[in-house]
């Protein structure tokens, strides 16, 4: 009898021991998706922009990005801000220096405020959308969390082109479940005391309103 005990507690540890190991190669399996797609445990936001993003017209310290590095610092917020923006800059110079960027600053974030260029150009929408959606593929392949900043253009291709050209970055957004900032410049581009001489670049007035905008979208995220 004792035997017989013996082997049949044998075999309920044995049952015990292989449900505690399913269940855990089980919990393992959920949670590499997750894992896939984390944040890595960089300190620093990467903004890859355009003349928007770059102070264009106004001192480099008035600019939205250094107004963030500012906030981050009153905050507690132990982050480097890295300013990629480059004035003229498209979609397309975006995908082609992005690798370089990623490698040599290794960021948590990558904020993408690109598009405003081509829109103004008249680039295909799908040019557009697949550079966009480039950039966002190489962001998350190197476990850089991407955030995308919407863009809108003056109504001179017609209402089709404009609208489409909205369309993309919240479409992007959403087939990518990733964070989208408003129009930076909504409520700004036609107000003449915000706006530059040219019409198209916010003046220093302006940059507190923008970074309100990036602020309430990436506070959340960090």
């Amino acid at each position: 009898m004792q035997r017989s005990n013996k082997r049949f507690n044998l075999k309920l540890i044995g049952t015990v021991s292989n449900r505690q190991w399913i269940t855990k190669l089980l919990c393992l399996i959920l949670l590499l998706p997750a894992l896939s797609f984390a944040k890595n445990d960089s300190n620093t936001i990467v903004i890859l922009g355009d003349s928007i993003s770059a102070a264009y017209g106004v001192p480099t310290e008035s600019g939205w990005v250094a107004l963030l590095e500012t906030k981050l610092k009153q905050k507690s917020k132990h982050y480097t801000v890295v300013n990629a923006s480059i004035s003229g800059e498209t979609t397309e110079g975006g995908v082609k220096r992005l690798s370089e960027i990623l490698d040599r600053h290794n960021p948590a974030i990558l904020i993408i405020e690109l598009g405003g260029n081509d829109g103004l150009r008249g680039f295909p929408l799908s040019h557009i959308k697949t550079n966009l959606q480039t950039m966002i593929d190489q962001a998350k392949s190197n476990n850089v969390m991407p955030i995308l900043v919407s863009m809108r253009i003056p109504p001179n291709y017609g209402r089709r082109y404009t609208n489409g050209f909205y369309d993309l970055f919240e479409q992007a957004a959403d087939k990518n479940d990733i964070a989208l900032v408003p129009f930076l410049l909504e409520d700004i581009a036609l107000k003449p005391e915000l706006m530059q001489e040219d019409g198209i670049h916010p003046t220093a007035l302006a940059q507190p309103i923008m970074l309100d905008r990036i602020w309430k979208t990436l506070a959340p995220l960090l």
